[in-house]
């Protein structure tokens, strides 16, 4: 469903991760660990196809993938139930009635969305990708701003999501408690520094 061959990318000009490989297969999940300033992002977003690959390829097939990053990408002027009606149309769906459930939004759902609480506005944002219809997920520190009992309900979507063949791709420091995700820290795949050689320092 979404494949990495030998990719390396690149952070404001800079490489920041070098050689990485990974394939993500229906009904799995695969979590991704590194320090602050490994490349996370920058590698979510070059696989969402938002900036190129230095090198290497990303495989996926059209139309199967969804990004979800930092911003909760609601209109703050429209209710909880018009901003999801308005990305069930973006992307050809129709029914929002397994969203509103799954982040307990049913109470909200004639709310602006501008007048919810830091932890509903990312319930919310999270609630989009069900009005999706994709299959791959690809997720930028999803549980930003979620309380304890928020979390879990996020970790039920993800196991239903890959229950029904959909795989998801995580950045997170949280342990979600999927013991069926699989890790891989960046950390060896960070960029070396570049060094200076000798025709280099001739002209320092």
């Amino acid at each position: 469903m979404l494949q990495a061959q030998d990719l390396s990318v690149t952070r404001g000009g800079v490489r920041v991760l070098d050689g990485l490989s990974f394939a993500l297969g229906p009904g799995e999940a695969l979590v991704l660990r590194g320090p602050n300033g490994v490349g996370k992002t920058t590698l979510l977003r070059t696989l969402a196809g938002l900036q190129p690959p230095l090198s290497g390829q990303v495989h996926s097939a059209p139309e199967t993938l969804v990004y979800a990053g930092h911003a909760d990408g609601i209109k703050a002027m429209l209710s909880v139930r018009e901003n999801l009606d308005f990305w069930a149309r973006v992307f050809g769906t129709e029914d929002i009635s397994a969203a509103l459930e799954a982040y307990q939004l049913g109470n909200l759902a004639d709310r602006p969305a501008g007048l919810l609480s830091a932890g509903q506005k990312r319930r919310l944002g999270l609630s989009r990708l069900l009005v999706t219809g994709r299959p791959v997920w690809v997720l930028d520190e999803p549980t930003v701003s979620l309380d304890t009992s928020a979390v879990a309900m996020f970790a039920a979507v993800i196991r239903a999501h890959l229950a029904q063949g959909g795989a998801a791709l995580m950045a997170t420091h949280i342990d979600l408690g999927l013991t069926e995700a699989r890790v891989l820290d960046l950390t060896p795949y960070k960029a070396r520094a570049h060094s200076l050689d000798d025709f280099d320092e001739a002209f320092l």
